[in-house]
């Protein structure tokens, strides 16, 4: 038997070994010697979550913009039935049913005007619909610095594991330099989920802003037979002026 082949020998009957210290080494126990930047990982996972689950719960077009709305709409304010339009959209559950809620009290007003004031109220409407979903920004700017935090923590533990005891035993030094990489692990796969997330609801809200937009111009294409017919019925004109 050659030399060479001799010293291979300790390493191939070590080849059994490796698979059962490999199944020691699972996700949630690196995750559990993380330290306290696991922890603050995993509530900024939970916050993202929910905020997640609670935008695509309302942030739909059908929720917010609805059509049979629009379409409802447009025929009781081309029809001067402003009393009926009010009466349907009383409850103010979308974006929409508010807005046509403001110009159906005003429906005297000039075009121009109706069109200025559904504009305001659009744009705050969604707005308020994308500082919802700010949290998965937030989300997606601190884990990956948080993740970092407990990077440079368990370096810092594994040159004080050097200095202590020098560079004899490199298994004393798994503990910190596991610390370092699970942590930017575990921060990198939550930020960039939620940033994912984050685009991906912005880039629906535009899309919903812009349905909003032509649902609303189709209402207000309807005015000029609307004061049409408040023109032609007195009493209908007195009641606007009245409310």
């Amino acid at each position: 038997m050659s030399r060479s082949f001799r010293s291979l020998v300790p390493c191939i009957l070590c080849l059994p070994a490796l698979p059962v210290r490999a199944q020691d080494l699972t996700i949630a126990s690196q995750l559990a010697n993380g330290g306290t930047g696991i922890v603050v990982t995993g509530l900024l996972s939970v916050l993202a979550l929910a905020v997640v689950f609670e935008r695509l719960a309302n942030l739909r077009a059908a929720r917010l913009a609805p059509q049979d709305l629009a379409d409802d709409a447009r025929g009781l304010w081309q029809a001067g039935r402003f009393a009926e339009l009010r009466e349907r959209v009383a409850d103010g559950r979308s974006v929409l049913a508010r807005i046509l809620g403001e110009l159906a009290g005003r429906p005297g007003l000039p075009q121009p005007v109706l069109a200025a004031r559904a504009a305001e109220m659009a744009s705050l409407e969604l707005r308020l619909q994308q500082q919802k979903a700010y949290a998965l920004n937030v989300v997606a700017t601190i884990a990956p610095i948080v993740g970092l935090l407990g990077t440079v923590i368990g370096m810092i533990e594994s040159f004080h594991v050097i200095a202590a005891s020098g560079m004899g035993d490199p298994t004393q030094l798994a503990g910190g330099i596991s610390k370092a990489l699970v942590n930017t692990a575990a921060g990198l796969s939550v930020a960039l989920p939620a940033l994912a997330a984050h685009h991906i609801f912005r880039h629906r809200l535009v899309g919903i802003g812009i349905l909003l937009e032509r649902q609303l111009n189709a209402v207000l294409d309807a005015a000029p037979a609307a004061t049409a017919s408040l023109r032609a019925d007195p009493a209908a004109t007195e009641a606007v002026h009245a409310h």
